[in-house]
């Protein structure tokens, strides 16, 4: 099948910038529709994430942290994950971040999948990836993660269900892993 043909871009005519912080940059864009309409469009650009899901050696259970988020006043289980260093790989971040968060090393890590979690107004790449099997290796050094636990995979469906996973790259790296990893892939 080919890619469609990319006639109908919006054209971007400048941005200026409101505010910026090493958070966020928030910004208006003078755009052009496809059809003629001109309008001033606000953006939001926060720095690159990376996460993975870390998947035990016997492929029961997956490494979560039970965590309050203020902003929206939830608590859920995340992956462990974090912001990308300026000129660090994604792959290193999701390394890092998991021996920061839960005193574990990953033995594999792979690429799974590169998402925009708010695409029409927010810049923010999320990286996404699986890491197979865990050793522990001391003490999480970043402390204010949460509460890290091995979870079974078979109670994901159900944690969703209830609204215990609710951050999109959470949802969106174990739904990946569980609808797109065969048993064979998993190892």
């Amino acid at each position: 099948m080919a890619d469609p043909v990319e006639t109908d871009a919006w054209q971007v005519l400048g941005e200026r910038s409101i505010y910026e912080s090493k958070w966020v940059t928030l910004g208006a864009a003078d755009v052009v529709l496809p059809s003629g309409q001109h309008f001033e469009h606000h953006t939001v650009t926060m720095p690159e994430a990376a996460m993975a899901v870390v998947i035990d050696d016997d492929q029961r259970h997956v490494l979560l942290s039970w965590r309050h988020r203020f902003v929206p006043d939830v608590w859920n289980y995340e992956l462990p994950g974090g912001l990308v260093e300026p000129g660090e790989d994604p792959e290193a971040t999701a390394s890092r971040e998991i021996v920061e968060e839960t005193g574990y090393r990953a033995r594999t890590i792979r690429r799974a999948v590169m998402f925009e979690p708010m695409i029409g107004m927010v810049r923010s790449r999320h990286h996404v990836y699986v890491a197979h099997g865990a050793e522990r290796v001391g003490e999480p050094t970043e402390l204010d993660e949460g509460r890290f636990e091995w979870l079974p995979l078979a109670d994901v469906p159900r944690l969703i269900d209830e609204g215990k996973i609710v951050n999109s790259g959470t949802l969106i790296g174990l739904l990946h892993y569980l609808a797109l990893t065969s048993g064979e892939d998993r190892d």
